[in-house]
């Protein structure tokens, strides 16, 4: 089995990498992995450096929008698993294109040149901002999409490439859209790692609009477990929902990590909301359920460990802010 990762240096991508190259999905124990990463601000050699030496793991430094590079690398590879995109909402927000050029113009080089080497599967990892917001209730696979974000919009471009893939093509492509991950190795640009590392610097920690904005979160091994599943038991074409089930306000998120600091609400901002904050994000994760997933971390229990590891690895996210 041959499995090329793009975006495998990043957060999500490096994490799912370890796991599969440390031998944790049964079935999979003796995969070749190509990672395929720009290393841009938001992947690290670091975040590999455990598998780096491993003899069934390569690596090549290269831009899923680059189809002469594409027409190199992917030939060979059975299953492709996709996380190769811009995340980060703020800056979508000041400099939209680059999500447009990686989120969809990437994505659908990627399906491009699967299609025309045989790949087998490719499982594109989405997010559940592609939906919009919601009051009340959970989004189900079949909402209609209404992003808010240029990231969202960028991200619900290359979904629905995915679906053209499969429907026109025959193109076996299975997407997941998860809710608010949370981890070791996460960019501290992000509102966890970003609240711990302000903190442990002893510096306020900035808390958007009236603090009431809702999301569900996941532990990074959880969704990773999840991807995985998709790819063994998912079926073609097919959406996937994967929510961690606890919704925190930011507020609430905030009382918790300064909790497991151990210091108090003196340490929070209140600064402006930003354009186009989605109110509340919530999906239901009933299908993927379906096909035996099931949250494993608690989210107590995993923030503790999010804590102890940024204040262990300073030097890590000390060159990033």
């Amino acid at each position: 089995m041959k499995v090329l990762v793009a975006g495998g240096a990043g957060f999500i991508g490096s994490h799912y990498v370890r796991s599969l190259v440390g031998r944790r999905y049964p079935g999979y124990e003796d995969a070749h992995v190509t990672v395929l990463d720009k290393l841009t601000y938001a992947g690290s050699l670091a975040n590999l450096k455990p598998v780096a030496e491993h003899r069934h793991f390569r690596f090549v430094r290269g831009d899923i929008a680059d189809a002469r590079l594409l027409a190199d690398v992917v030939p060979g590879h059975d299953v492709i698993v996709n996380f190769a995109a811009e995340t980060h909402v703020d800056r979508s927000i000041a400099g939209p294109g680059d999500f447009v050029v990686t989120n969809v113009h990437g994505t659908q080089l990627l399906l491009q040149a699967a299609l025309k080497a045989g790949v087998r599967t490719v499982v594109q990892v989405s997010t559940d901002e592609v939906y919009g917001s919601i009051t009340e209730g959970s989004w189900t696979e079949s909402e209609p999409l209404a992003p808010n974000s240029p990231y969202a919009a960028s991200k619900a471009g290359a979904d629905l490439l995915c679906r053209s893939y499969h429907r026109t093509y025959g193109l076996d492509v299975r997407v997941t859209r998860c809710s608010n991950n949370y981890g070791p190795n996460q960019h501290p640009e992000k509102v966890i790692p970003q609240f711990l590392t302000r903190l442990i610097d002893a510096r306020r920690v900035p808390l958007y609009g009236d603090g009431q904005h809702t999301r569900e979160w996941l532990h990074v091994d959880d969704h990773c477990r999840a991807i995985q599943l998709v790819l063994d038991k998912g079926a073609a074409g097919e959406v996937y929902n994967v929510g961690g089930g606890i919704e925190l306000t930011n507020r609430q998120l905030a009382e918790r990590v300064l909790a497991a600091c151990g210091m108090g609400w003196d340490m929070v901002e209140h600064v402006a909301d930003r354009p186009g904050h989605d109110r509340r994000y919530s999906v239901d994760s009933g299908k993927i359920r379906g096909i035996g997933f099931a949250p494993q971390v608690p989210f107590d229990e995993g923030l503790a460990e999010v804590v102890r590891w940024y204040r262990d690895n300073q030097e890590w996210w000390c060159r990033l802010i």
